[in-house]
């Protein structure tokens, strides 16, 4: 995703936290396809460089899923936003794809794209960029084949509740993975919030299952089209001690520095997150 890139998803339901009602509230303002031009398209949705920020989160999803040490049969995707490129190098690693979103809006976009529909939003060029960087001379066109008979379901989530996809889950639990990108920072009102929305998610995964969480680093808003959304801002530091905190153990982390050219004016961040994490067992 790009720079604030979130999966503007996950929020949260009104509740006795004024800060959480107020990230939700906030929410109801999300407009899915301002968020897209704004991360998705050129300059920052560019993949044309190396450097860039798109590039970067491909490489990293793609290296740790060649590993071969990701993968099974169910994963869940957690907030998951408008967005499918955080799922093209995982399909072929597991059978059964959950993606979710706290917001209609965003289910509706992920539906458009799922079934075809004209007018949804073309993700073609980052499938591209998926195959050449996997380099299995496979075609775009079969990568989203994949992925659309792969995704199973998109359902409603709330990483603020204990029961993060509610009662009666469709959802085969526990997962075998998780999927997490620019989600936990982007509804949390604090810290505190952030590390009780990661516990959340943390009970749907397995013990020894893996997450990949990607986020944004040290920024405290992004615009998606009237609405500025707060985000709160995060340190490497962060990440690693809110993951140990749950239950993981960090098998990596890297950043990204966002270079000056795609820093556009949509938001504030100053870089990106990728960490790779496993469930320890007896948690």
């Amino acid at each position: 995703m790009s720079g604030a890139d979130r999966s503007h998803a996950a929020g949260t339901a009104p509740d006795q936290d004024p800060g959480r009602a107020a990230v939700a509230s906030a929410y109801q303002r999300f407009e899915p396809r301002a968020y897209l031009r704004n991360n998705y398209a050129p300059p920052r949705g560019d993949l044309s460089s190396p450097d860039g920020v798109g590039p970067w989160k491909l490489r990293c999803l793609a290296q740790t899923f060649a590993t071969g040490e990701v993968s099974g049969r169910t994963l869940i995707d957690i907030g998951s936003g408008p967005t499918i490129y955080q799922l093209l190098s995982a399909c072929a690693h597991f059978e059964d794809i959950t993606m979710t979103d706290f917001l209609e809006v965003n289910r509706q976009e992920l539906g458009l794209w799922l079934r075809e529909e004209p007018g949804a939003f073309n993700w073609s060029v980052y499938s591209q960029h998926v195959c050449l960087i996997e380099g299995k001379g496979e075609s775009y066109q079969e990568k989203e084949r994949q992925l659309r008979a792969r995704v199973k379901r998109i359902l409603p989530i709330d990483v603020h509740q204990h029961q993060p996809l509610g009662t009666g889950s469709l959802a085969p639990l526990p997962a075998d993975a998780l999927v997490s990108a620019f989600c936990l920072e982007a509804v949390s009102p604090d810290l505190a919030s952030f590390q009780r929305a990661l516990d959340h998610i943390t009970t749907l995964l397995r013990p020894e299952g893996h997450l990949l969480l990607i986020g944004a680093l040290e920024e405290s808003w992004y615009l998606a089209g009237e609405a500025r959304l707060a985000v709160v801002p995060v340190c490497e530091e962060d990440v690693r001690e809110a993951l140990m905190r749950s239950g993981y153990e960090v098998r990596d982390l890297r950043t990204y520095i966002m270079p000056a050219h795609l820093r556009t004016g949509v938001d504030d961040v100053k870089g990106i997150f990728f960490a790779w994490a496993q469930k320890k067992v007896g948690l």
